[in-house]
C-alpha cells in the first residue's frame, strides 16, 4: 500500500512539473496557430476583413490585427514582433537591407479633401485644383505661401479671405510619404507636418472629423476613408478635391470622377488618376513568408482577392498579382538595382 501510495505521489508530480513547463512556455500550441498583425492604418480595415473571413474557414486560426502606421509594421515585422507588417508606402533600401520581404496585395490611393460647406467649393469643382497649388499649400509655411486664401485659390481674392487651414497626417505614415511624391518634394520626415505647421493629426479617421467640423480646412484622405463604403458617396460633411491633370484651367469631363468611390476607382484602374498618389499596399515580414503566415498570405492572393472591390480597395492587375504569387512560392524577389 505504502509502495501504490509513492508511485501516485510520483506520478501526480510528474504531471504538475509538465503542467508548470506549459504553462511556462506560454501555450506553445496555441502561439504556433496565432498570426500576428500590425502596421499602416491604410490597410487594416481590409486585413480585418480578410482575418474574418479566413478564422471562418479555418477556426483553429486565430488572426490578430493592429494598426500603428507602416513604420510600426515595418519596425515590428522586423523585429519579429509580428509576422506579418502592413506597410502602405514604397520599401526602402535600408529595410532590404535589414531583410524584409515583401509582397503586394492590393492598392488605393490618397485624395486631397475639404469641408462640404467650404465658401468657394463651386469655383473649385468648375475650375479643379492643379498639383503645383496643392504643393504650395501643404509644403510652405503660411506666410511663404502664394495661396492663403480660399478666394487666391480660385483667382477671386474677394470672393473669400478665409485662411486655408491645412491638416495633415504623421508624416511617418505611409500616405503621408505618397502625398508628398505627388506633390514633387520628394519624401523627407517634416516636409509635410512642420512645413504646414497649422494642425497635424495622427489618425486617418481623425483627420476626416477635423475638416468635417472646419469649413476652412484643407487635409488628405485614404480612399475608404473619403468615400463610404455602403454609400459609395464621400462621408457626411467632406468632399473630395478634384485635380485639374492637365492643368488647363478648368475640371474637364474626364477629370470629373470623385462622386463616387466607383467612379474614383475606375479612374484608378485606366490610370487617369495618378500614381503617386495611387499606390499599392503591401504585407512584409523578416527574410520570407513560411507556416501558416504563408498560407493565409496566399488565400490573400487568391480567394481573398474576392473582399477587395467590396472593402473599398482596388486589385492588383493579373501582372502583378501573378508576380506576387510566384515572390510568395519562391521567397525571393528581384534585386533593385
Amino acid at each position: 500500500m505504502n509502495e501504490r501510495k509513492k508511485l501516485a505521489k510520483i506520478a501526480a508530480s510528474f504531471l504538475i512539473l509538465i503542467i508548470g513547463i506549459l504553462s511556462f512556455s506560454g501555450c506553445v500550441g496555441t502561439q504556433e496557430n496565432t498570426i500576428e498583425v500590425s502596421g499602416a492604418n491604410a490597410l487594416q480595415p481590409m486585413m480585418e476583413v480578410w482575418a474574418e473571413e479566413y478564422e471562418k474557414i479555418h477556426p483553429d486560426i486565430k488572426i490578430n490585427v493592429n494598426g500603428g502606421g507602416a513604420g510600426l509594421g515595418m519596425t515590428q515585422a522586423l523585429a519579429g514582433v509580428v509576422d506579418i507588417g502592413m506597410v502602405s508606402r514604397e520599401i526602402r533600401d535600408s529595410e532590404i537591407d535589414q531583410g524584409a520581404f515583401w509582397v503586394s496585395v492590393a492598392k488605393d490611393t490618397v485624395v486631397a479633401t475639404m469641408n462640404v460647406n467650404n465658401p468657394v467649393k463651386n469655383q473649385i469643382y468648375s475650375l479643379g485644383v492643379t498639383r503645383a497649388q496643392l504643393e504650395d499649400i501643404f509644403t510652405k509655411k503660411y506666410e511663404d505661401r502664394t495661396i492663403k486664401t480660399w478666394g487666391q485659390l480660385v483667382g477671386e481674392p474677394t470672393l473669400s479671405t478665409n485662411r486655408i487651414w491645412v491638416y495633415t497626417r504623421n508624416d511617418a505614415c505611409g500616405a503621408a510619404e505618397m502625398w508628398a511624391q505627388f506633390l514633387g518634394t520628394g519624401y523627407v520626415q517634416g516636409n509635410l507636418t512642420n512645413a504646414a505647421d497649422d494642425a497635424s493629426r495622427i489618425e486617418d479617421g481623425s483627420l476626416r472629423l477635423a475638416i468635417s467640423q472646419d469649413t476652412k480646412g484643407i487635409g488628405y484622405n485614404n480612399l475608404n476613408t473619403c468615400y463610404n463604403l455602403v454609400t459609395k458617396r464621400p462621408y457626411d460633411g467632406i468632399l473630395p478635391v478634384p485635380i485639374d491633370l492637365n492643368e488647363n484651367g478648368i475640371l474637364d469631363e474626364n477629370e470629373s470622377f470623385y462622386n463616387t468611390s466607383t467612379e474614383l476607382i475606375d479612374a484608378i484602374n485606366n490610370n487617369t488618376y495618378p500614381s503617386p498618389p495611387t499606390r499599392n499596399l503591401h504585407l512584409v515580414t523578416k527574410d520570407s513568408f513560411s507556416g501558416i503566415t504563408k498560407d493565409f498570405v496566399e488565400w490573400i492572393l487568391t480567394e481573398g482577392q474576392q473582399y477587395i472591390s467590396p472593402s473599398g480597395y482596388v486589385i492588383l492587375s493579373d501582372d502583378v498579382l501573378s508576380q506576387q504569387k510566384e515572390y510568395l512560392e519562391t521567397g525571393q524577389r528581384p534585386e533593385i538595382t
